[in-house]
């Protein structure tokens, strides 16, 4: 059922792979209650052609930028303001990768040349997008930027890996930019702590399939799907969240304040 939550509102959508991608159903999502967006991801991700039906059944065009480059990103949002007329609303930040985890490589052994190119997509591409978004006004007055972490910036997840380290420093600049945007221009920066989520990019990590079983039995409400994560991201783009910025917001069922659940020490116990 849409609400027409975001009637009249323009975004960006960053990171849609396929149709497991939390983006992918954060843009359907969106195109339903209203909005006009833009998709964007990288030169790599467009060659895949997927985004193509995405860009069809949205009716958006998709504008392709490599998140480490400024010059990309410099282009990317002059050709949306162009399209739109004017600046956006919301911003979706789903863009994470990490070639220690794809390789194998423990934490503890670290290719550092691999950790700082995870760095650099992961973490410091939400600061690069802001940064531009700020340098040409691309972001109206009370708009809304969202950027997807998990609770391993928080807590040790032995096989999230370097990913760990990057969702902290993401859910820094959130916060750190938050305050500068919000100073400037009533824009809110937030990030959704969404649960294991069966992705392309979430199924790379080593145990996945043992983890997000864990993590259904530790969650009073279960784990939280991607329909259900981009529900959650159109509340916070909307008119309905305008005082919400800077926080982190965990979106898992309650498996982040939970210490234990019976079905936990049920199985513990067999």
């Amino acid at each position: 059922m849409a609400y027409n939550l975001l009637k009249g509102k323009k975004g960006i959508i960053f990171g849609a792979l396929n149709e497991q991608s939390i983006a992918w159903k954060v843009a359907q999502r969106c195109h339903a209650e209203g909005a006009e967006i833009v998709l964007s991801n990288s030169p790599l991700a467009l060659r895949m052609g997927e985004l193509n039906n995405l860009a069809a059944e949205c009716n958006a065009p998709v504008i392709g930028a490599d998140v480490t480059s400024n010059e990309d990103l410099e282009n990317l949002f002059t050709k949306t303001k162009e399209h739109f007329g004017g600046g956006v609303d919301f911003i979706l930040h789903s863009i994470g990768m990490s070639i220690n985890v794809r390789k194998g490589i423990p934490y503890y052994e670290n290719n550092y040349e691999f950790t700082h190119k995870g760095f650099d997509i992961s973490a410091l591409s939400l600061h690069r997008v802001l940064q531009m978004a700020m340098k040409h006004d691309a972001i109206n007055e009370w708009g809304s930027v969202l950027a997807l972490t998990y609770i391993a910036a928080q807590r040790c997840f032995p096989d999230y890996n370097d990913m760990a380290d990057n969702k902290a420093v993401l859910e820094s600049i959130a916060r750190n930019f938050g305050y500068y945007y919000g100073m400037k221009k009533k824009v809110r920066i937030n990030t959704v702590s969404q649960s294991p989520t069966r992705t392309t990019a979430g199924s790379g990590v080593k145990g996945f399939d043992g983890f997000i079983n864990y993590a259904e039995k530790m969650s009073p409400l279960g784990n939280a799907n991607a329909d259900q994560c981009a529900d959650y991201c159109v509340t916070l783009f909307s008119d309905l969240t305008k005082m919400v910025t800077m926080q982190n917001l965990f979106h898992d069922g309650g498996f982040s304040f939970t210490g234990v659940t019976q079905a936990v020490i049920e199985q513990m116990e067999k």
